[in-house]
């Protein structure tokens, strides 16, 4: 299941014409809605620990995409796993509970691959004990009611669903029917952040997606509604080995959900202003200290128990108690005036602010360029951990003349 090598390792970018077909890290170079841009480095470490994974037309509708970026710790196997897999999961939850909220599908999807992680330590015994942060991205192509009207379900297929997990089958989610194979499809998905106890739940609902949204919206002023962001796509639908992209209708909106764990960040760039679309779970934050030592947990010089810097992740199986997995998520729909978001691990963060980093790679068109620049500058300014950098630059419609 995994290399000999002591560095983590992502599935190698490839890119295609247009259509993607879900596989995994494929970039689309002619793609209508968005681009995608990704650069990494292992810095002064001795080792990679860290791992991204991006689907273009996720879940086979133009236009929606999955990003993420998983920092690991104690070594390389949980990022390196979720690099390889996390969207297997998140594509699973979709097709299985089509009627829940995006939100609730991410909270469910970390769970699951949390869990996963920690059956995978057992069967280890032990030997692989690793955690990692997480931040994700699911864009999402919805109607005016927030749904997939215009998605036509697609029949079983007697296809194979053999999963490419290797001796974790048992705990791989199977293959949606209709689809390829899990290492050549992907998914993305929203999700609320779990409540741990009252104080939580008050700060959850304090920065919820509502709150978030009329925050986003309230950066204009009191200038008009900004227009919602439209795709500059054609109604036609593409079929190649039995998967059919599907063109969503000129009516659709582009619905960008979030979820972490950890502090590795996400930050969208609307208008020129850097708007953070995570939460960075640290031992330093007094309600997540809060949370742990109600747990009979301490923490101490601002690690938990005295050992991890965070105080979410997914894995660290022998922390579980106290070193939840349960996300914090945000919903923003996409106006005209959004233009990229950032995707990084902390190695970017620990020396550089939110608007910085925006404003460094603003007028840099090429999302790979951005990203490189990103990279670039966190290596330049000396940051003493890995660097993982994801930039995805919106395209918008064309505003129609009369």
């Amino acid at each position: 299941m995994f290399s000999d090598s002591p560095n983590a390792r992502s599935k190698s970018i490839t890119t295609a014409d247009l259509e993607t077909y879900g596989v995994l890290n494929r970039h689309s170079a002619n793609h209508p809605t968005f681009q995608v841009g990704v650069s990494e480095d292992k810095g002064t470490r001795r080792t990679m620990e860290d791992a991204h994974s991006f689907v273009v037309d996720f879940d086979s509708i133009r236009g929606q995409g999955f990003f993420a970026v998983f920092d690991g710790h104690a070594g390389k196997h949980a990022a390196e796993w979720c690099g390889n897999h996390f969207h297997e999961y998140l594509l699973s939850a979709i097709h299985g509970s089509p009627q829940m909220t995006v939100p609730d599908i991410l909270n469910q999807t970390f769970q699951a691959v949390d869990d996963a992680l920690s059956k995978m330590c057992a069967e280890s015994d032990g030997k692989i004990h690793s955690g990692c942060t997480a931040v994700t991205a699911f864009l999402r192509i919805e109607d005016e009611d927030g749904q997939q009207s215009f998605v036509v379900p697609v029949e079983s297929s007697s296809s194979s669903n053999e999963s490419p997990v290797s001796s974790l089958d048992d705990i791989a989610p199977p293959t949606p029917s209709g689809t390829q194979s899990s290492a050549a499809l992907d998914s993305g998905d929203e999700s609320k952040e779990i409540k741990t106890d009252k104080k939580t739940k008050k700060k959850s609902a304090s920065l919820s997606g509502k709150r978030i949204r009329k925050a986003l919206r309230s950066l204009g002023g009191s200038k008009a509604p900004t227009p919602r962001s439209t795709s500059p796509v054609d109604a036609r639908d593409f079929t190649n080995t039995g998967i059919t992209v599907t063109i969503p209708p000129d009516s659709h909106r582009r619905v960008l959900y979030s979820a972490n764990a950890g502090d590795a960040r996400g930050v969208l760039c609307r208008a020129g202003k850097a708007i953070r679309l995570t939460y960075d779970h640290k031992g330093s934050d007094k309600q997540e200290a809060k949370r742990i030592t109600d747990a009979g947990g301490f923490v101490m010089s601002g690690r938990v128990n005295g050992v991890l810097a965070v105080t979410r992740s997914l894995g660290d199986a022998s922390m579980k108690e106290f070193v939840v997995g349960a996300p914090y998520t945000t919903e923003t729909e996409l106006c005209e005036e959004d233009e990229f978001l950032i995707l990084a691990c902390d190695g970017l963060w620990d020396i550089t602010n939110d608007q910085a980093a925006v404003e460094l790679v603003r007028d840099i068109e090429d999302a790979q360029v951005a990203s490189e620049t990103l990279l670039k500058h966190a290596l330049s300014q000396h940051t003493t951990d890995n660097v993982t950098v994801i930039v995805v630059r919106f395209k918008h419609g064309q505003p129609k003349t009369a």
